[in-house]
């Protein structure tokens, strides 16, 4: 268990307090703001299915629970795939805290994405084992798989080479920065057409907040995401069976 970082203060002083008619007004006016920003979310979301894509003719073959299967078969019958790139090397004890927090999000949502033709799963290169043992202790029923026996995760731009590592290559987010580590997160979405499987869209770093509904959440709170105060932005994160209360 760790100990809980610290947080600031929050003070009614530090915010104008109005009446009702002022508070409504500064909403309305804010909701402006926020309208607009949803309009343009909507077209960066239009923009981006219009992408062009990458056929993926690499046979990489994944070790599940019940088996091996290959890319199309984790499409489970549907013509859209999610894949959340997990942070787990073969040779760590256990999965990334903060790949952890962001995995909190995913159970119940492979259900609804089924119903919308797309599959969901999590890989990592890890073994079946160690991710099923810590897939249980974490308490998450949706699919997570192994492809710790191909080049999947190096052709996806989320693992990296000690060679490329010691040369400070730069081969995360489309070549663009250098990762922190042999491992880093990603989100990677493919479509099928019969047996041919293309890459549409990735999507990288803080990029990845999308997909993080506690980070929304504490967005719409007076004191934010609250990690100024700390060493760095994170630091106050633990796996939510090591929190100390």
């Amino acid at each position: 268990m760790t100990e809980q970082a610290p947080t600031t203060t929050l003070s009614a002083s530090d915010h104008q307090i109005v009446d009702r008619a002022a508070w409504l007004a500064a909403q309305q006016a804010h909701l402006v703001e926020e309208k607009a920003f949803t309009r343009e979310r909507e077209a960066m979301a239009a923009s981006r299915r219009e992408l062009p894509w990458l056929e993926i003719t690499e046979p990489y073959l994944f070790d599940t629970p019940t088996g091996e299967t290959d890319l199309v078969g984790l499409f489970d019958g549907k013509t859209q795939l999610v894949v959340y790139h997990f942070m787990f090397g073969p040779d760590w004890d256990e999965g990334c805290p903060i790949c952890s927090f962001w995995a909190d999000n995913y159970n119940g949502t492979p259900i609804h994405l089924a119903h919308r033709d797309t599959a969901f799963t999590a890989i990592s290169r890890a073994s079946i084992d160690q991710i099923t043992t810590y897939k249980n202790r974490m308490g998450w029923d949706f699919r997570w798989v192994s492809s710790g026996r191909t080049d999947f995760n190096y052709d996806l731009g989320v693992s990296a080479t000690p060679e490329d590592l010691e040369a400070g290559a730069k081969t995360y987010n489309f070549g663009t920065a250098q990762p922190m580590g042999p491992e880093s997160a990603g989100v990677s979405v493919f479509a099928r057409d019969g047996d041919r499987v293309f890459l549409t869209y990735q999507v990288f770093a803080r990029g990845l907040d999308l997909f993080n509904g506690t980070y929304h959440l504490l967005d719409l709170t007076p004191k934010g995401r609250d990690e100024a105060v700390l060493p760095w932005p994170m630091a106050w994160l633990d796996r939510h069976d090591s929190y100390a209360d």
